[in-house]
């Protein structure tokens, strides 16, 4: 293996399903423990996934709730020699909403790896190739790897045509149709197994030139900006607790760190394990994620030593959540019952009730995801739409210190958020 100490790369496809996770899985197995993950864009899973396979927590990057310069500084202070940001969706989409791999790729001048689905298919994969090569003449595309490929000769097959069609275009090899490793497996459900994510990877990787692979970036050293492009707050002498687990798992890695840059003291409590939030805790955030299903509402609904704490601290002391965390503040999710902190009765339905970026009514830009909704919304209030200054529909609640919502977002770039819900409130 050529040796290549800056290696950043962003793997995109043409659409989801194209195959991004199954090659950055592979690729953050293969260099586990030397590599820092990164997403781009809202999503919890995949960093998740990103963290069992490589040992390192990942980064989302995203340009819609945060500007160039803070998503340039985020990169900029994570980063190690070995860098890889998994892609959201096709290589152009979120762009209308100005964040997509293609943007993050010329934001931060790093190489894109396209995959490209070959099924059924040889020299229609030029003219796909042609069009996402054309469509932004400033991408930063500069290799493909080819997927559900049938044979070494329909690989070279194709090779040989865009070798031919696009000669500056690497072609960094090919992963066989039907993977013995992954037939019959979901990935997401054997992430915690790796003896078999060491088989995927070995099995995606074998048809993959990992010495080109190791070419592609650039050797330029990239100008690394001092500036800290956000608002500061001087850190406070208070605890905050954070419930933090298999239920309420949808916390991003930098708000994590925020939160500890801010505070004196962070503690993760545990509510699947029935950890009780000490006396001595001045505030705590709920995380996003799961209360709302069967089996996430089975590890919790006996948790009441958790369930007792939270109802008297929230009694004195201020309270956020987000999504799940605010259901479970929330009297009962259909015939699931709650926390009843917040009189609000909450049902799950057959569809989504918000998917996408949303602003709120002080424009602050977040992501939400969510099938549930509020019975009766009368009590609620910070309207959350999918413009600016639009009118949407109610979003958040809020009793004398506690306050949920349905928006997640970023907390660097938001400070007033920390400010008005945790330190006003003191």
């Amino acid at each position: 293996m050529k040796n290549n100490n800056n290696l950043d790369l962003i793997i995109s496809g043409v659409s989801s399903n194209s195959g991004k996770t199954i090659l950055t899985t592979s690729l953050l197995y293969y260099f586990k423990n030397q590599v820092q993950p990164f997403k781009i864009g809202p999503d919890f899973i995949d960093p998740q996934f990103h963290k069992i396979v490589s040992g390192q927590d990942s980064v989302n990057l995203d340009s819609f709730m945060m500007n160039n310069n803070q998503v340039k500084w985020l990169f900029n202070h994570y980063k190690k020699n070995i860098n890889i940001i998994e892609g959201v969706m096709g290589l152009y989409d979120g762009e209308d909403k100005g964040c997509s791999a293609y943007g993050i790729g010329k934001l931060l001048d790093i190489p894109i790896i396209v995959l490209l689905d070959c099924s059924g298919s040889y020299i229609t994969i030029s003219a796909v190739l042609k069009g996402l090569l054309e469509y932004k003449k400033d991408n930063t595309i500069k290799a493909v790897v080819l997927n559900n490929i049938s044979s070494k000769a329909h690989f070279e097959l194709i090779k040989n045509i865009l070798k031919q069609d696009f000669p500056k275009i690497l072609v960094l090899g090919w992963i066989k149709k039907n993977l013995p490793s992954l037939n019959n497996r979901h990935l997401g459900l054997d992430l915690n197994d790796l003896d078999i994510i060491k088989d995927i990877s070995k099995d995606v990787l074998q048809n993959i030139d990992m010495d080109i692979l190791h070419t592609l970036s650039y050797n330029i050293a990239k100008p690394i900006s001092k500036d800290y492009p956000f608002d500061k707050l001087t850190k406070v002498d208070k605890k905050l607790a954070i419930i933090y687990d298999k239920n309420f798992s949808f916390l991003y890695y930098d708000n994590l760190n925020f939160l500890k840059e801010i505070f004196q003291d962070v503690v993760i409590v545990d509510s699947t394990k029935d950890d009780v939030i000490l006396d001595d805790c001045d505030m705590v955030y709920i995380c996003g994620g799961y209360v709302e299903t069967d089996q996430a509402y089975h590890n919790i609904k006996n948790s009441n030593n958790f369930k007792k704490s939270l109802i008297k601290h929230s009694k004195t002391k201020p309270v956020y959540a987000e999504c799940a965390g605010l259901l479970y503040l929330g009297n009962v999710v259909d015939d699931k019952k709650m926390s009843g902190i917040l009189d609000i009765d909450f049902s799950l339905q057959p569809r989504w009730t918000r998917l996408g970026y949303y602003y709120n009514q002080s424009n602050i830009k977040g992501h939400c995801f969510h099938y549930t909704k509020a019975i009766d919304d009368k009590d609620g209030f910070d309207k959350l739409s999918k413009k600016p200054n639009q009118d949407g529909k109610v979003g958040s609640w809020q009793k004398d210190k506690v306050f949920g919502t349905y928006l997640h977002t970023m907390f660097r770039n938001n400070i007033d958020i920390i400010k008005e819900r945790f330190l006003d409130e003191l």
